[in-house]
C-alpha cells in the first residue's frame, strides 16, 4: 500500500517498551491515533474479504498447544481428512469468489513442505486460484528457498507462517519447532519475492509485553509483512489451552490498534476469534485499523462468523440507502 501523504514513516527500530506504551494508552486516544495512521496509508472503506480452506486436515506432528490438528492432542474430536483434490479446491475457490472474496487461502496440516506429488498438487491449486482472478495464499508449514521459488513461479501471492507469540513466551506454546525455524521460513519467503502473511494469537496466557514483543519482531522485517493476521485464541476441548477463557473484546481492539500504528502499511487481518465479537466490536476493530476479515463459516477447523452476519456487517458499513458516500 502506498503512503498517501505526510505522516509517520515505516520504522524497523521499534522497541518493546515503546510498543507497550502505545498498547496501554487510554483507549480512546489509542484508537484515535491508530485511525489517523490508518487513514494515511489505506482507504477508509477498503476492507478485504478473504476465504480460508483446509486442504489437508489433522495429523500434524507439531505440538502447538492451541491447535486441534496436532497429532499430540489425541482427545480432540476432529474429522481428519486427506489432501483434497485440485478440482474440489478450485470449486471451493470459485464459490468463495462468487460470494465476494478476492483472496483465497489454503492450509495443509504439515510440519514442512515435502517435494513430491502433494506439493505439485498445491502448485496446481495456486495456478487455478490465480486463473480465477483471486489472490492466492497458502500455509504449509516450514519451507526452503527452492520451494518458495516454486510457489512464486506458480503465481502465489503470499505465504502465511505465523510467529504465534513472542520469542520469550513461545516455548510455552510450541516445543517441536523453534522460533528460529519460523524466522528461517519467513526469510525464504522474502528471498523469493513473495508477500509475507505473518501475525499471531493473543489470549494464550501471554502478557502485554509478549504481545508487544511479537509486534517488535514483525516490525524488524524490511519490508514489513504485507499481511498481519491478529487472532484471538479459540479454545478447543482436548488441547492444552482448551480451558482458557476467551479474551475481552477490548483486548482485541487494543492489539489491532497497536499493530496498525507499528505496521502502518500492512493489511491487518481480524482473524480467528472474531466469532465472539458483536457487530459493533468488529466495527471498532476496523476503526482501529483492521482492514481484512476471513469471510466464510469455517477457519480451517474452527467456526467463523456466519456469512449472513458478515453480509449484515458490510451492509452496516455501507452508506444508508439513498445517501451518497462520504469520503475523507
Amino acid at each position: 500500500m502506498t503512503h498517501k501523504g505526510p505522516g509517520p514513516s515505516l520504522r524497523h527500530d521499534w522497541t518493546t517498551d515503546e510498543i507497550v506504551a502505545i498498547h496501554d494508552l487510554p483507549l480512546l486516544e489509542l484508537i484515535a491515533n491508530a485511525n489517523r495512521v490508518h487513514r494515511l496509508f489505506h482507504g477508509v472503506g477498503d476492507v478485504q474479504k478473504a476465504s480460508l480452506l483446509s486442504i489437508k486436515t489433522g495429523g500434524c506432528p507439531e505440538d502447538c498447544a492451541y491447535c486441534p490438528q496436532s497429532a499430540h492432542h489425541r482427545e480432540v474430536r476432529l474429522d481428519k481428512a486427506d489432501m483434497m483434490t485440485t478440482e474440489a479446491v478450485l470449486a471451493a475457490a470459485a464459490r468463495a469468489k462468487a460470494a465476494g472474496a478476492d483472496r483465497f487461502c489454503m492450509g495443509a496440516a504439515w510440519r514442512n513442505v515435502r517435494d513430491g506429488e502433494a506439493f505439485d498438487a498445491v502448485l496446481d491449486m495456486v495456478r487455478g486460484v490465480r486463473a480465477l482472478g483471486m489472490e492466492a495464499c497458502v500455509t504449509l508449514g516450514m519451507l526452503n528457498a527452492a520451494q518458495a521459488e516454486r510457489l512464486k513461479g506458480a503465481g502465489l501471492t503470499a505465504y502465511n507462517h505465523n510467529l504465534d507469540t513472542s520469542p520469550e513466551f513461545y516455548p510455552n506454546i510450541v516445543m517441536t519447532r523453534t522460533y528460529e525455524e519460523r524466522l528461517a521460513t519467513l526469510r525464504a519467503v522474502r528471498a523469493a519475492g513473495l508477500q509475507m502473511c505473518c501475525g499471531g494469537i493473543i489470549g494464550m496466557g501471554e502478557d502485554v509485553r509478549d504481545r508487544a514483543s511479537m509486534l517488535q519482531v514483525l516490525a524488524g522485517f524490511d519490508p514489513h509483512p504485507e499481511s498481519v493476521p491478529i487472532n484471538a485464541l479459540v479454545p478447543v476441548e482436548g488441547t492444552p489451552l482448551g480451558q482458557r477463557e476467551r479474551i475481552d473484546a477490548i483486548d482485541f481492539v487494543r492489539m489491532i490498534a497497536a499493530a496498525r500504528i507499528v505496521l502502518p502499511a500492512a493489511r491487518v487481518r481480524l482473524s480467528a476469534g472474531r466469532s465472539v465479537l458483536n457487530r459493533e466490536a468488529q466495527i471498532l476493530c476496523m476503526v482501529a485499523g483492521a482492514n481484512s476479515i476471513f469471510y466464510g463459516e469455517a477457519l480451517l477447523t474452527t467456526t467463523n462468523v456466519a456469512q449472513n452476519e458478515d453480509d449484515a456487517l458490510f451492509a452496516a458499513l455501507a452508506p444508508p440507502r439513498g445517501q451518497a458516500s462520504i469520503h475523507s
